[in-house]
């Protein structure tokens, strides 16, 4: 299925009022846009790299406090929460609200919940922090997205949007390797190590803070202000089945995630019997880089032959993950990890791609805000689920039938986007 092109004027938001009194504000060059394009991934890269760090420090707090599997999935379930909270309400005000704006409350959330752990690492604490995170990440992950979006056209207007997919993705799955990875040596061979991977965090939060101080806004002020509404997911963004698969690929592919930012550690500690953070750490940057090289390889690859691509590795990656966890063998785990990561990855980037191209360009962050919104009840509700029925089955029987629901809901994806795929 060909993706509707876009235009190829420089996006500008639609101006809902009448011209104000004030002189209008310079318009920035396209140097600064190109500088402005980079200091936002950075932020980005920043943000999703620091949301993930708990993810190979979740053994440290088990032993500390105490605590189950099922807590870890709660823990991370409140970060959901709040990234879901965050979304319905904020994550789509940047249209006409301004990007920097958005991005620098969010930036400042991550730095309040960053300060939380590092002062009170309790379980309490941490329960609280997530949920803050998760309310920061809620206005940055559609807004980041749509700014990069908007950069990229402003200083390049007629070239395709090939760089602004391979970063905006890259940024936001790359991200979410890196923070673990980050997390896992720094707790593995520095002292205090459920303390100094935030503190690292903090200072690269507040760098992103002032460099996206320093980028070009590019939504104009609107002399009267559109009626405030929560954003709730609609497929009246362009070609409905087309837009309603992108919300489908986006929950598959995040569900991988979650499994392997929640779950995944403590199963390759405890089944594996593999307790290095470093390695937990490894694993799941394996998936996350892989991700988002994948997403780098197939940036020049026919729409429909990427969709393909994604829902077939995802299938295989799931069905050798699952068979990785039957033989309680590491070295499949690990492949599949970095199977499933690839097609996650292209199925992700392909979803971003056909929502940003379709949707108006004065409702594109709303569009992507719709994306994230199930993309992150995908990264949720599944890890959550797992969580749950481990407490009366094997975490290698909920996975199981974790796999069985994700193959339907490809399949769905592939029907929609009336994609033939065997995987």
């Amino acid at each position: 299925m060909r993706s509707k092109p876009i235009s190829a004027q420089p996006y500008t938001p639609v101006d809902v009022g009448s011209a104000t009194d004030a002189p209008p504000r310079p318009t920035p060059s396209p140097a600064r846009h190109h500088t402005g394009f980079w200091f936002v991934a950075f932020a980005f890269l920043t943000a999703m790299a620091f949301c993930a760090v708990p993810a190979p420090l979740y053994s440290l707090y088990q032993a500390r406090d105490g605590f189950s599997t099922f807590m870890i999935t709660v823990i991370f379930a409140a970060y959901a929460l709040g990234v879901m909270i965050s979304l319905v309400l904020a994550g789509h005000i940047s249209d006409w609200a301004g990007r920097k704006k958005i991005l620098i409350v969010s930036l400042v959330l991550e730095v309040i919940a960053a300060a939380l752990f590092i002062a009170a690492p309790s379980l309490e604490a941490l329960l609280l922090a997530r949920f803050i995170s998760g309310l920061g990440m809620g206005m940055l992950t559609a807004t980041a997205t749509a700014h990069l979006h908007d950069l990229h056209r402003r200083h390049r207007p007629g070239a395709s949007n090939q760089r602004f997919e391979i970063v905006s993705t890259a940024a936001n799955i790359g991200g979410l390797g890196l923070g673990p990875l980050v997390a896992g040596v720094l707790a593995q061979y520095v002292d205090a190590p459920l303390r100094t991977p935030y503190i690292v965090f903090t200072v690269l939060l507040v760098l992103s803070i002032v460099a996206v101080a320093s980028a070009p806004e590019t939504v104009e002020k609107q002399a009267v202000r559109p009626a405030y509404r929560p954003q709730l997911p609609s497929a009246d963004h362009g070609d409905p089945n087309r837009y309603v698969a992108a919300l489908a690929a986006g929950f598959a592919s995040f569900a991988v995630f979650g499994v392997f930012t929640s779950v995944a550690p403590a199963f390759i500690s405890g089944v594996l019997h593999q307790p290095s953070r470093a390695v937990a750490g490894l694993v799941v940057f394996a998936v996350f880089g892989s991700a988002a090289v994948a997403q780098t390889l197939t940036s020049r690859m026919p729409v429909t032959a990427k969709l393909a691509l994604g829902l077939t590795a995802q299938a295989v990656g799931l069905l050798t993950l699952t068979f990785g966890m039957h033989t309680a063998s590491l070295a499949v785990f690990f492949v599949a990890g970095i199977v499933t990561g690839i097609g996650a990855g292209v199925l992700f980037k392909s979803a971003v791609g056909a929502v940003a191209s379709q949707a108006a360009p004065a409702r594109r962050g709303e569009a992507l805000a719709g994306l994230f919104v199930v993309s992150y009840l995908g990264l949720s509700l599944p890890a959550l689920g797992l969580g749950v029925v481990t407490q009366y089955v094997s975490s290698v029987t909920a996975m199981t039938w974790l796999t069985g629901i994700l193959l339907t809901i490809l399949a769905g994806v592939a029907r929609l986007s009336r994609t033939r795929v065997s995987a």
